[in-house]
């Protein structure tokens, strides 16, 4: 089985930093694109930023400038450092990967639990 566990996620005031962690363990034969994504409450699940194995990257506008999305292929980790934190960036923050399993013959999409982020004075 393949399981993504997020961490890193909290209560910060306005202007602070996080910096979110998703690692995927269990039985990985390869991980292909990585990816942040979240959701506030009464909106819909968006993306946040992604990147590839070969670490092309791809951001939101709305945080382009604000967030850096990164991984360590070695740790099979993605990151996710948040800067300048705004009361509108509060959500439940989802890791997301397309990962290939030793057991499987394709591609499939998992997700993690998801982590709560609080930006509030």
């Amino acid at each position: 089985q393949v399981q993504l566990v997020e961490s890193g996620g909290g209560l910060v005031t306005p202007g602070g930093s996080l910096r979110l962690s998703c690692a995927a363990s269990g039985s990985i034969f390869r991980i292909n694109t990585m990816g942040w994504y979240r959701q506030a409450p009464g909106r819909l699940r968006e993306l946040v930023a992604d990147i590839t194995s070969s670490g092309s990257t791809n951001y939101a506008d709305s945080v382009k400038g604000q967030f850096t999305i990164s991984r360590d292929n070695a740790k099979n980790t993605v990151y996710l450092q948040m800067n300048s934190l705004k009361p509108e960036d509060t959500a439940v923050y989802y890791c997301t990967a397309d990962i290939k399993s030793t057991s499987m013959f394709y591609f499939r999409s998992y997700w993690g639990q998801g982590t709560q982020v609080t930006v509030s004075s």
